[in-house]
């Protein structure tokens, strides 16, 4: 009876994270998708984006090459719009 009652209680403890981790990504791609109505870009896409490092990313942020806007768990985002105005700008579109 024990095991069963230890059981049913891990597993209400497993769903409870999994709903916790569930909410947490979908807060997430809601940021990404939407900002100001526009779609926002994290620093793994445009590094595949332009074909650069996340080092070479850092430089232009460092510069003030790329506007960016970070969020409160800390992570950088860039409007796809002014990634797009920057590639232009560069010349890589």
């Amino acid at each position: 009876m024990d095991n069963k009652k230890s059981f049913e209680e891990w597993m209400q403890i497993i769903l409870g994270r999994f709903d916790k981790i569930d909410k947490t990504l979908d807060r997430m791609n809601k940021l990404k998708e939407c900002f100001d109505g526009e779609t926002l870009l994290d620093n793994h896409d445009l590094c595949k984006l332009l074909g650069v490092t996340k080092r070479t990313i850092a430089r232009y942020r460092q510069k003030k090459l790329l506007p960016y806007y970070t969020y409160d768990n800390g992570r950088v985002y860039y409007k796809a719009s002014e990634v797009e105005q920057f590639m232009i700008k560069k010349g890589k579109l």
